[in-house]
């Protein structure tokens, strides 16, 4: 899955726990209809992943739908989601969407002039 926006923050690396987990978070606003501001993880190496970038950038965020489950001490269940990155990539405002082959000129498309009567086409329909 991908998220496409303005990126708005970029927040510090944080380190958890004696193991050393980092995280560090990215929120994005996205361009759209009624535009979303998606707050992003990006965990452990990835998080330098996030120093080549800029608030005010426009980007494109590969991530993941993370979900778990949790009893707290009094024996409730509690559920929480993440969305966590693995890739970003600067995108240009108004660049075409990936994929999409480039459209050529519209005089590429004039018909052809050299065309007469006599030539048949061998097409059986």
């Amino acid at each position: 899955m991908e998220v496409q926006g303005k990126i708005k923050l970029i927040g510090e690396t944080q380190t958890f726990g004696s193991n050393g987990f980092r995280k560090r978070e990215v929120v994005v606003i996205t361009e759209e209809q009624y535009p979303q501001t998606i707050m992003v993880e990006f965990v452990q190496d990835k998080t330098d992943l996030l120093n080549n970038f800029n608030v005010g950038q426009n980007v494109k965020i590969s991530i993941n739908l993370r979900g778990r489950e949790w009893v707290n001490p009094q024996g409730e269940t509690k559920y929480f989601n993440s969305i966590q990155g693995w890739r970003i990539e600067n995108i240009q405002a108004g660049a075409p969407a990936a994929g999409m082959p480039p459209v050529p000129p519209a005089d590429q498309f004039e018909p052809a002039s050299d065309f007469s009567d006599d030539d048949h086409d061998d097409l059986p329909f």
